[in-house]
């Protein structure tokens, strides 16, 4: 095998990778040996027709591409080792020469780790944020832990109020004809929730049990069944029952009713200590993203599309195994939310682009200071890894190889360089 390297704009190279005729001979052999059962001669069984004959009625382009298949990865694969080049997309194959008796020659087009000019990455001027609890936000957790605690109770001597939730049956028309998933009874809505279209909830308003009504509403143009998208309906409506939810009061009893806590009061200070320690960590990230965007801002680099493409194929097939464990398919997601997939993968670019920058950045980082791991902080991580997983750590260990300690190491020098940037960084008001 040959190799030759041309470097090409935006960090792209491009491969070209020469098989002997020797190697393409023995890929046909076995691209033959492979496919011969599948293949019927006149006056021979089925499988036992010789090489040269099937090449004489069909031609030797019979075996081409099974042979290019069988030759391609591992060729590529050396060669990418040979080359020196720190590659970081999937190749682009193209064949230039495909033929008996020749050498086979192949170019594999890909992108190649860019080098990063750093800018400013110490005494960062960042924004000073605050980690204070109000009042207002410990009541509004009280006030979500009260709803969750609420008991539903019917009322007979009034009529519906917004808040209030309506039992009811109804059936949809459109231009006089009931239709498809336009009917339910005994179903119970919240007013003001805005779980039906258009003004159907308010016109609820002041009914009361028993009554029945003609609701006129009309679709939006956006709506998901487009055979209804737009176009004006009226739904039959009759009120089953009307129920409300009783709050508990924000009292002592309360407080002992849902936490460890005696009192309101100590109750409370649970939710403010709770609150202040997610802002502190929200600031933490906000810093964080603030500081090494500005990096970034002030650092150079060519990033090749290649490189985008595949970290963009990456979060989708992160983000197809997260929604599936939820039980649901790419193809429903894109359903419910009215996308397709070329619009879902456009849509990761920015946060692909600036996944790999933050990386870069911070990897430059890495070697400018001199970052180094010591033994005592990846065994750290292990242990920490091992109880995450629930294993043994020595189990770990064992399954754990070189190239994997690597990686680790390589993902605990980015944070060192990630607590060294933000604790240099320096907080303002403005």
């Amino acid at each position: 095998m040959s190799l030759q390297i041309e470097k090409l704009e935006h960090n792209m190279a491009k491969l070209t990778i020469e098989a002997s005729a020797e190697e393409f001979e023995n890929a046909m052999q076995r691209a033959f040996l492979k496919n011969r059962n599948k293949i019927s001669i006149q006056g021979f069984r089925k499988g036992k027709a010789p090489r040269a004959m099937i090449e004489r009625i069909y031609g030797p382009g019979i075996f081409y591409e099974d042979a290019a298949n069988e030759l391609i990865p591992d060729a590529y694969e050396k060669a990418a080792g040979e080359s020196g080049l720190e590659i970081v997309s999937r190749p682009e194959i193209d064949v230039v020469q495909v033929e008996k008796g020749k050498p086979f020659i192949f170019t594999a087009e890909v992108a190649v780790k860019p080098e990063v000019k750093l800018g400013q990455y110490k005494g960062i001027k960042v924004q000073k944020r605050d980690a204070e609890v109000t009042e207002d936000e410990v009541n509004a957790k009280i006030d979500r832990e009260r709803e969750q605690n609420a008991r539903i109770i019917t009322v007979d001597d009034r009529p519906l109020q917004m808040g209030d939730i309506a039992v009811i049956d109804f059936e949809g028309f459109v231009d006089g004809e009931a239709f498809e998933g336009g009917k339910s009874e005994g179903y119970s809505l919240t007013l003001g929730s805005h779980s039906f279209i258009d003004t159907f909830e308010e016109q609820l308003v002041g009914m009361s049990k028993g009554d029945e009504a003609e609701i006129n509403v009309t679709f939006p143009e956006d709506y998901h069944a487009s055979d209804l998208a737009g176009k004006p309906a009226m739904f039959k409506v009759k009120i089953n029952e009307i129920k409300v939810k009783e709050l508990p009061e924000p009292d002592d009893d309360f407080a002992q009713d849902v936490s460890e806590f005696d009192t309101l009061e100590e109750y409370k200070e649970s939710i403010r200590a709770s609150i202040r320690e997610d802002k502190e960590k929200d600031i933490k990230t906000a810093k964080e993203n603030e500081v090494i965007e500005k990096i970034i801002e002030d650092s150079e680099m060519d990033i090749p599309e290649p490189m985008v493409n595949d970290q963009v194929r990456m979060m989708a097939e992160d983000f197809a195994q997260r929604i599936q464990y939820q039980g649901l398919t790419m193809e429903q997601y894109f359903q419910f939310t009215g996308t397709d997939a070329r619009k879902f993968l456009e849509s990761l670019k920015p946060q692909a682009l600036k996944r790999i920058q933050s990386r870069l950045v911070l990897e430059a980082i890495v070697k400018a200071e001199n970052i180094s791991v010591t033994d005592e902080e990846l065994e750290k991580e292990l242990t920490d890894m091992a109880g995450k997983y629930n294993m043994e750590l020595d189990k770990l260990k064992e399954m754990i190889g070189d190239h994997e300690k690597e990686h680790i190491m390589e993902d605990i020098a980015i944070e060192k360089a990630v607590d060294l940037v933000v604790s240099e960084a320096k907080e303002s008001k403005k």
